[in-house]
Protein backbone atom coordinates (compact mmCIF):
# COMPACT_ATOMS: atom_id res chain seq x y z
CA UNK A 1 0.00 0.00 0.00
CA UNK A 2 1.53 3.36 -0.66
CA UNK A 3 2.31 5.63 1.56
CA UNK A 4 -1.17 7.80 0.29
CA UNK A 5 -3.31 5.14 1.01
CA UNK A 6 -1.64 4.12 4.32
CA UNK A 7 -2.04 8.00 5.72
CA UNK A 8 -5.80 7.92 4.14
CA UNK A 9 -6.40 4.34 6.06
CA UNK A 10 -5.32 5.70 9.21
CA UNK A 11 -7.36 9.12 8.73
CA UNK A 12 -10.57 7.19 8.17
CA UNK A 13 -10.23 4.93 11.34
CA UNK A 14 -9.45 8.06 13.38
CA UNK A 15 -12.68 9.53 12.09
CA UNK A 16 -14.64 6.92 13.13
CA UNK A 17 -13.46 6.40 16.08
CA UNK A 18 -14.45 10.43 17.11
CA UNK A 19 -17.62 9.46 15.27
CA UNK A 20 -18.21 6.86 17.95
CA UNK A 21 -17.26 8.25 20.84
CA UNK A 22 -18.78 11.51 20.23
CA UNK A 23 -22.15 9.21 20.23
CA UNK A 24 -20.75 7.58 23.50
CA UNK A 25 -19.45 4.60 21.62
CA UNK A 26 -15.88 3.58 22.50
CA UNK A 27 -14.48 0.92 20.97
CA UNK A 28 -15.00 -0.45 24.31
CA UNK A 29 -19.07 -0.41 24.06
CA UNK A 30 -18.91 -1.23 20.37
CA UNK A 31 -17.04 -4.36 21.47
CA UNK A 32 -19.84 -5.36 24.17
CA UNK A 33 -22.67 -4.13 21.50
CA UNK A 34 -21.06 -7.02 19.12
CA UNK A 35 -20.90 -9.83 21.45
CA UNK A 36 -24.11 -9.30 22.56
CA UNK A 37 -26.12 -8.86 19.17
CA UNK A 38 -23.60 -12.56 18.29
CA UNK A 39 -25.29 -13.72 21.31
CA UNK A 40 -29.03 -12.54 20.04
CA UNK A 41 -29.48 -9.72 22.93
CA UNK A 42 -30.30 -6.09 22.26
CA UNK A 43 -27.23 -3.69 23.54
CA UNK A 44 -27.36 0.04 23.16
CA UNK A 45 -24.14 2.03 23.65
CA UNK A 46 -25.64 5.13 25.22
CA UNK A 47 -28.58 6.43 27.62
CA UNK A 48 -29.31 9.21 25.47
CA UNK A 49 -30.38 6.78 22.78
CA UNK A 50 -32.32 5.17 25.02
CA UNK A 51 -34.30 7.84 25.64
CA UNK A 52 -34.60 9.39 22.57
CA UNK A 53 -36.24 5.79 21.51
CA UNK A 54 -38.56 5.88 24.84
CA UNK A 55 -39.93 9.29 23.93
CA UNK A 56 -40.68 8.14 20.15
CA UNK A 57 -42.25 5.22 21.59
CA UNK A 58 -44.58 7.35 24.18
CA UNK A 59 -46.16 5.13 26.51
CA UNK A 60 -45.51 1.53 29.19
CA UNK A 61 -47.41 -0.32 30.09
CA UNK A 62 -46.15 -2.32 32.80
CA UNK A 63 -47.35 -4.93 36.16
CA UNK A 64 -45.95 -5.22 39.51
CA UNK A 65 -46.60 -6.49 42.75
CA UNK A 66 -45.82 -4.19 44.92
CA UNK A 67 -48.19 -2.13 46.96
CA UNK A 68 -50.38 0.35 45.16
CA UNK A 69 -49.24 2.85 47.94
CA UNK A 70 -45.81 2.19 46.68
CA UNK A 71 -45.96 2.05 42.53
CA UNK A 72 -48.93 5.35 42.69
CA UNK A 73 -45.47 6.83 44.06
CA UNK A 74 -43.32 5.23 41.88
CA UNK A 75 -45.74 6.20 38.91
CA UNK A 76 -45.82 9.83 39.95
CA UNK A 77 -41.97 9.90 40.67
CA UNK A 78 -41.66 8.17 37.54
CA UNK A 79 -43.73 10.43 35.50
CA UNK A 80 -41.41 13.58 36.88
CA UNK A 81 -39.03 12.12 35.46
CA UNK A 82 -39.55 11.32 32.05
CA UNK A 83 -43.10 13.23 31.32
CA UNK A 84 -43.73 12.44 27.73
CA UNK A 85 -44.56 8.88 28.58
CA UNK A 86 -48.39 7.78 28.78
CA UNK A 87 -48.24 5.39 32.17
CA UNK A 88 -50.12 2.98 32.67
CA UNK A 89 -49.65 0.33 35.61
CA UNK A 90 -51.61 -2.75 36.79
CA UNK A 91 -51.15 -4.77 40.29
CA UNK A 92 -50.54 -8.62 40.37
CA UNK A 93 -50.44 -10.06 43.92
CA UNK A 94 -50.74 -13.78 44.53
CA UNK A 95 -50.03 -17.53 43.08
CA UNK A 96 -53.45 -17.19 41.33
CA UNK A 97 -52.78 -13.74 39.88
CA UNK A 98 -49.12 -14.84 38.59
CA UNK A 99 -50.88 -18.10 36.51
CA UNK A 100 -53.59 -15.78 35.40
CA UNK A 101 -50.50 -13.60 33.70
CA UNK A 102 -48.56 -16.69 32.69
CA UNK A 103 -51.38 -18.19 30.81
CA UNK A 104 -52.16 -14.81 28.73
CA UNK A 105 -48.32 -15.00 28.15
CA UNK A 106 -48.61 -18.45 26.43
CA UNK A 107 -51.77 -16.99 24.67
CA UNK A 108 -49.81 -14.53 22.67
CA UNK A 109 -51.49 -11.94 24.88
CA UNK A 110 -47.68 -10.36 26.38
CA UNK A 111 -48.41 -7.69 23.82
CA UNK A 112 -50.75 -5.85 26.22
CA UNK A 113 -47.12 -5.07 28.35
CA UNK A 114 -44.21 -3.81 28.05
CA UNK A 115 -42.92 -5.18 31.59
CA UNK A 116 -44.17 -7.37 33.72
CA UNK A 117 -43.05 -9.10 37.28
CA UNK A 118 -42.39 -12.81 37.08
CA UNK A 119 -42.97 -15.12 39.93
CA UNK A 120 -40.58 -17.27 41.66
CA UNK A 121 -43.11 -19.89 41.58
CA UNK A 122 -42.71 -20.14 37.58
CA UNK A 123 -39.63 -18.18 37.30
CA UNK A 124 -38.50 -20.11 34.35
CA UNK A 125 -41.51 -20.48 32.51
CA UNK A 126 -41.96 -16.67 32.83
CA UNK A 127 -38.22 -16.08 31.47
CA UNK A 128 -39.51 -17.49 28.26
CA UNK A 129 -41.49 -14.52 27.62
CA UNK A 130 -38.65 -12.07 28.57
CA UNK A 131 -37.19 -10.19 25.31
CA UNK A 132 -33.73 -10.60 25.17
CA UNK A 133 -31.97 -7.45 26.01
CA UNK A 134 -28.39 -7.01 27.66
CA UNK A 135 -29.30 -5.03 30.59
CA UNK A 136 -26.35 -6.71 32.47
CA UNK A 137 -24.31 -5.63 29.97
CA UNK A 138 -24.98 -2.52 29.54
CA UNK A 139 -25.03 -1.86 33.53
CA UNK A 140 -21.67 -3.15 33.52
CA UNK A 141 -20.80 -0.23 30.89
CA UNK A 142 -22.33 2.32 32.83
CA UNK A 143 -25.20 2.39 29.83
CA UNK A 144 -28.18 2.05 32.55
CA UNK A 145 -27.71 2.66 36.39
CA UNK A 146 -28.44 -0.28 37.74
CA UNK A 147 -26.29 -2.41 39.76
CA UNK A 148 -25.28 -5.39 38.40
CA UNK A 149 -25.63 -7.22 41.53
CA UNK A 150 -29.38 -7.09 40.90
CA UNK A 151 -29.28 -8.61 37.42
CA UNK A 152 -29.70 -12.40 36.55
CA UNK A 153 -26.17 -13.07 35.64
CA UNK A 154 -27.14 -16.08 33.88
CA UNK A 155 -30.15 -14.82 31.71
CA UNK A 156 -28.92 -10.97 31.93
CA UNK A 157 -31.87 -9.58 30.88
CA UNK A 158 -34.08 -9.94 34.48
CA UNK A 159 -33.81 -7.44 37.59
CA UNK A 160 -34.36 -7.53 41.60
CA UNK A 161 -35.66 -4.71 42.29
CA UNK A 162 -36.44 -5.20 45.80
CA UNK A 163 -35.46 -8.11 48.59
CA UNK A 164 -36.93 -9.36 51.54
CA UNK A 165 -34.89 -10.34 54.96
CA UNK A 166 -35.35 -12.54 57.93
CA UNK A 167 -34.98 -11.43 61.46
CA UNK A 168 -35.75 -12.97 64.89
CA UNK A 169 -37.94 -11.11 66.99
CA UNK A 170 -38.43 -11.04 70.54
CA UNK A 171 -40.72 -8.77 73.42
CA UNK A 172 -37.80 -7.59 75.72
CA UNK A 173 -40.51 -7.21 78.58
CA UNK A 174 -40.81 -11.32 78.37
CA UNK A 175 -37.49 -12.17 77.22
CA UNK A 176 -34.46 -10.61 78.52
CA UNK A 177 -31.95 -9.60 75.06
CA UNK A 178 -29.30 -11.72 76.86
CA UNK A 179 -31.06 -14.97 76.84
CA UNK A 180 -32.58 -14.85 72.94
CA UNK A 181 -30.70 -16.67 70.67
CA UNK A 182 -27.38 -15.41 68.62
CA UNK A 183 -27.15 -17.93 65.95
CA UNK A 184 -29.42 -20.33 64.52
CA UNK A 185 -28.29 -23.34 66.17
CA UNK A 186 -28.67 -21.63 69.37
CA UNK A 187 -32.99 -22.17 68.96
CA UNK A 188 -31.97 -25.80 69.73
CA UNK A 189 -30.85 -25.21 73.33
CA UNK A 190 -32.62 -26.97 75.64
CA UNK A 191 -34.10 -23.67 77.72
CA UNK A 192 -35.80 -23.29 74.70
CA UNK A 193 -37.98 -26.55 74.30
CA UNK A 194 -41.41 -26.58 74.83
CA UNK A 195 -43.42 -24.37 73.17
CA UNK A 196 -40.76 -20.98 73.67
CA UNK A 197 -40.77 -19.61 70.64
CA UNK A 198 -43.13 -19.04 67.18
CA UNK A 199 -42.37 -20.51 64.04
CA UNK A 200 -44.01 -20.36 61.08
CA UNK A 201 -45.30 -23.08 58.48
CA UNK A 202 -44.58 -21.80 55.37
CA UNK A 203 -40.68 -21.31 55.80
CA UNK A 204 -39.40 -18.17 53.78
CA UNK A 205 -36.27 -17.48 55.35
CA UNK A 206 -35.46 -21.57 56.11
CA UNK A 207 -35.45 -21.83 52.01
CA UNK A 208 -33.41 -19.07 51.58
CA UNK A 209 -30.56 -20.36 54.32
CA UNK A 210 -30.18 -23.48 51.63
CA UNK A 211 -28.07 -21.38 49.87
CA UNK A 212 -25.47 -19.96 52.12
CA UNK A 213 -25.66 -23.48 54.10
CA UNK A 214 -26.92 -26.41 52.27
CA UNK A 215 -29.87 -28.31 51.61
CA UNK A 216 -28.51 -30.92 53.84
CA UNK A 217 -28.18 -28.46 57.01
CA UNK A 218 -31.50 -27.08 56.47
CA UNK A 219 -33.18 -30.22 56.45
CA UNK A 220 -31.27 -31.76 59.56
CA UNK A 221 -31.99 -27.98 61.34
CA UNK A 222 -35.81 -28.11 60.39
CA UNK A 223 -36.15 -31.73 61.91
CA UNK A 224 -34.59 -30.49 64.84
CA UNK A 225 -36.23 -27.55 65.21
CA UNK A 226 -39.72 -29.92 65.41
CA UNK A 227 -38.04 -31.70 68.37
CA UNK A 228 -38.09 -28.25 70.04
CA UNK A 229 -41.81 -28.59 70.42
CA UNK A 230 -42.21 -25.23 69.43
CA UNK A 231 -45.66 -22.95 68.29
CA UNK A 232 -46.81 -23.36 65.05
CA UNK A 233 -48.07 -19.92 63.51
CA UNK A 234 -49.03 -19.39 59.87
CA UNK A 235 -49.18 -15.57 58.60
CA UNK A 236 -46.44 -12.90 60.41
CA UNK A 237 -49.20 -9.96 60.88
CA UNK A 238 -51.42 -12.17 63.28
CA UNK A 239 -48.16 -13.69 65.05
CA UNK A 240 -46.49 -10.43 65.51
CA UNK A 241 -49.46 -8.63 67.03
CA UNK A 242 -49.78 -11.21 69.14
CA UNK A 243 -46.66 -11.21 70.44
CA UNK A 244 -47.27 -7.03 70.71
CA UNK A 245 -49.81 -7.75 73.07
CA UNK A 246 -47.81 -9.87 75.57
CA UNK A 247 -48.90 -13.17 74.37
CA UNK A 248 -45.43 -14.60 73.59
CA UNK A 249 -41.84 -13.97 74.02
CA UNK A 250 -39.71 -15.19 70.77
CA UNK A 251 -40.55 -16.16 67.07
CA UNK A 252 -38.13 -17.80 65.09
CA UNK A 253 -38.34 -16.25 61.57
CA UNK A 254 -40.35 -12.61 60.68
CA UNK A 255 -40.58 -10.71 57.81
CA UNK A 256 -37.89 -7.68 59.12
CA UNK A 257 -40.34 -5.15 57.29
CA UNK A 258 -43.30 -6.90 59.13
CA UNK A 259 -41.35 -6.70 62.39
CA UNK A 260 -40.20 -3.19 62.23
CA UNK A 261 -44.19 -2.36 61.70
CA UNK A 262 -45.00 -3.57 65.00
CA UNK A 263 -42.34 -2.32 66.66
CA UNK A 264 -42.80 1.00 65.84
CA UNK A 265 -46.86 1.42 67.11
CA UNK A 266 -45.78 -0.73 69.61
CA UNK A 267 -46.21 1.57 73.16
CA UNK A 268 -43.36 0.93 75.34
CA UNK A 269 -41.14 -0.07 72.06
CA UNK A 270 -40.70 -3.23 73.13
CA UNK A 271 -40.59 -5.05 70.08
CA UNK A 272 -37.27 -5.84 68.57
CA UNK A 273 -35.99 -7.28 65.62
CA UNK A 274 -32.50 -8.89 65.17
CA UNK A 275 -30.49 -9.70 62.59
CA UNK A 276 -28.53 -13.06 63.29
CA UNK A 277 -25.80 -14.37 60.79
CA UNK A 278 -25.83 -15.77 57.83
CA UNK A 279 -29.16 -13.27 56.68
CA UNK A 280 -31.95 -14.70 55.15
CA UNK A 281 -32.47 -12.72 51.50
CA UNK A 282 -35.17 -13.10 48.93
CA UNK A 283 -34.76 -11.62 46.34
CA UNK A 284 -38.55 -10.21 45.30
CA UNK A 285 -40.21 -8.03 42.32
CA UNK A 286 -38.32 -9.59 39.41
CA UNK A 287 -38.71 -7.17 36.64
CA UNK A 288 -37.66 -8.11 32.67
CA UNK A 289 -39.55 -6.79 29.62
CA UNK A 290 -41.85 -8.76 27.28
CA UNK A 291 -41.21 -10.19 24.14
CA UNK A 292 -43.57 -8.59 22.13
CA UNK A 293 -43.42 -5.20 24.19
CA UNK A 294 -44.57 -2.43 22.10
CA UNK A 295 -42.44 0.25 24.22
CA UNK A 296 -39.45 -1.89 25.14
CA UNK A 297 -37.14 1.25 25.80
CA UNK A 298 -39.03 3.09 27.53
CA UNK A 299 -40.10 -0.12 29.88
CA UNK A 300 -36.06 -0.50 30.33
CA UNK A 301 -36.53 3.37 31.78
CA UNK A 302 -38.58 1.99 34.03
CA UNK A 303 -36.44 -0.67 35.52
CA UNK A 304 -33.62 1.63 35.47
CA UNK A 305 -35.38 3.72 37.52
CA UNK A 306 -37.07 1.90 40.83
CA UNK A 307 -33.35 1.04 41.24
CA UNK A 308 -31.99 4.15 41.44
CA UNK A 309 -31.54 5.65 44.85
CA UNK A 310 -34.94 7.82 44.31
CA UNK A 311 -36.52 4.85 43.23
CA UNK A 312 -35.13 2.54 46.22
CA UNK A 313 -36.23 5.22 48.52
CA UNK A 314 -39.54 5.54 47.59
CA UNK A 315 -39.69 1.44 47.99
CA UNK A 316 -38.23 1.93 51.45
CA UNK A 317 -40.99 4.10 52.82
CA UNK A 318 -43.99 3.37 50.81
CA UNK A 319 -43.62 -0.99 50.59
CA UNK A 320 -42.06 -0.72 53.21
CA UNK A 321 -38.08 -2.21 53.82
CA UNK A 322 -38.09 -4.22 50.89
CA UNK A 323 -35.47 -2.29 49.23
CA UNK A 324 -32.67 -4.21 47.05
CA UNK A 325 -29.88 -5.24 49.61
CA UNK A 326 -27.49 -4.34 46.43
CA UNK A 327 -29.34 -0.73 46.50
CA UNK A 328 -26.33 1.77 47.32
CA UNK A 329 -27.71 3.80 50.22
CA UNK A 330 -31.13 1.75 50.63
CA UNK A 331 -32.29 0.92 54.26
CA UNK A 332 -31.50 -2.87 53.46
CA UNK A 333 -27.94 -2.78 51.91
CA UNK A 334 -27.49 -0.52 55.67
CA UNK A 335 -29.15 -3.32 57.84
CA UNK A 336 -27.30 -5.51 56.61
CA UNK A 337 -23.69 -4.04 55.73
CA UNK A 338 -20.21 -5.94 57.32
CA UNK A 339 -22.89 -9.41 57.24
CA UNK A 340 -22.96 -12.78 55.89
CA UNK A 341 -26.05 -13.24 53.23
CA UNK A 342 -27.76 -16.13 52.88
CA UNK A 343 -29.50 -15.17 49.18
CA UNK A 344 -31.68 -17.33 46.74
CA UNK A 345 -29.56 -17.58 43.93
CA UNK A 346 -30.83 -17.25 40.49
CA UNK A 347 -29.95 -20.27 38.77
CA UNK A 348 -31.71 -22.29 41.75
CA UNK A 349 -35.26 -20.60 41.82
CA UNK A 350 -37.04 -23.49 39.75
CA UNK A 351 -35.84 -26.03 43.07
CA UNK A 352 -37.64 -23.33 45.43
CA UNK A 353 -40.40 -25.12 45.83
CA UNK A 354 -38.76 -28.62 46.21
CA UNK A 355 -37.17 -26.51 49.20
CA UNK A 356 -40.19 -25.46 50.66
CA UNK A 357 -41.69 -28.89 50.78
CA UNK A 358 -38.63 -30.74 52.30
CA UNK A 359 -38.79 -27.98 54.89
CA UNK A 360 -42.37 -28.53 55.78
CA UNK A 361 -42.03 -32.31 55.58
CA UNK A 362 -38.96 -31.85 58.27
CA UNK A 363 -41.04 -30.27 60.75
CA UNK A 364 -43.38 -32.82 60.08
CA UNK A 365 -46.66 -30.67 58.04
CA UNK A 366 -47.82 -28.92 61.07
CA UNK A 367 -50.93 -27.52 61.41
CA UNK A 368 -50.73 -23.66 62.18
CA UNK A 369 -52.36 -23.13 66.27
CA UNK A 370 -55.14 -20.47 66.64
CA UNK A 371 -52.97 -18.09 68.94
CA UNK A 372 -54.67 -16.70 72.06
Amino acid sequence: MSGAGTAATVLLFLCLLVLSSAHGATPTLLNAKQSAQARGFIFETSHEEIVAKAKKEGKLRVVSSLDPATYKQLAATFKQKYPFLDFTLNAVDGTEAAQRLLLELKAGMGKNWDSIHLSRDFYNEFAEHIKKIDILGMAEHKVLAIPTAMIDPNKRNIVAEASAIQVVVYNKDLISPEKVPNTWEDFLKPELKGRKFLIDIRPHGMVSLVAGLGEAWVKNYASRLKDQEPIWVRGYARALAAMSAGEYALHQQANYQSCVEVAEKHPKKSIVCKVIEPVPVRLIELLGVTISAVNPYAALLWLEFQATPTGQRIIDKYEPLKSSVYGPGSELAKVTEGKKLSIDKWDSFAQIPGWYDMIERAFGLPQAEKLR
